[in-house]
């Protein structure tokens, strides 16, 4: 597995920027860095439309067009990310693929909002408050319990990229990427 000082996040939208994949994938080549192309996904005021998502496999398929030696790399069962390295490239590429090819099973991230909620999915929108449990006293011991109990109801797929469309949700900004 490699290990890059600098990873650059990219959300591919059609009409604004899926142009610029091959200058993203390009930018890897002299630079030891990873750039992560991620499907356009629905957030409270983010004007979701599922016309705008460029899926994972589209980028593949014209990316591959220029760099048609683009190989796997290996990654971490948990990872997020789809990885790739076009060979002779000091950096490498990577997907998320939240929309098109959900990783749900195998995702082990947990995130804790600016005002203390424990969200076990970043698509679901049920939230744990850990700062309320904080201020009654919780113990380490009850608050692993609460988490353990959060990350146990965590469903193996999320809605899909339609449904979620329609669910209510944090704006990414609120949620913390």
């Amino acid at each position: 597995m490699y290990f890059f000082l600098m990873q650059v996040n990219c959300v591919v939208m059609r009409g604004l920027n899926e142009d610029e994949l091959l200058d993203f994938v390009a930018l890897t080549e002299k630079q030891p860095l990873e750039v992560r192309f991620i499907e356009y996904m629905p957030f409270d005021g983010n004007k979701w439309n599922f016309k705008k998502m460029v899926s994972y496999q589209e980028m593949l398929d014209t990316i591959r067009q220029k760099w048609p030696e683009l190989e796997t790399v290996p990654t971490e069962i948990a990872s997020t990310s789809k990885a790739y390295k076009v060979p002779g490239f000091q950096g490498q590429i990577g997907f998320i693929t939240s929309m098109s090819d959900h990783f749900c099973g195998s995702c082990n991230r947990l995130r804790i909002t600016a005002d203390g909620n424990l969200k076990v999915c970043l698509f679901g929108n049920s939230e744990v408050s850990l700062r309320d449990w904080l201020r009654t006293g919780a113990s380490e011991e009850e608050l692993k319990q609460v988490i353990g109990a959060a990350v146990g109801r965590k469903k193996k797929q999320h809605a899909g990229m339609f449904s979620i469309s329609q669910m209510k949700n944090r704006p990414m900004i609120l949620i913390g990427g």
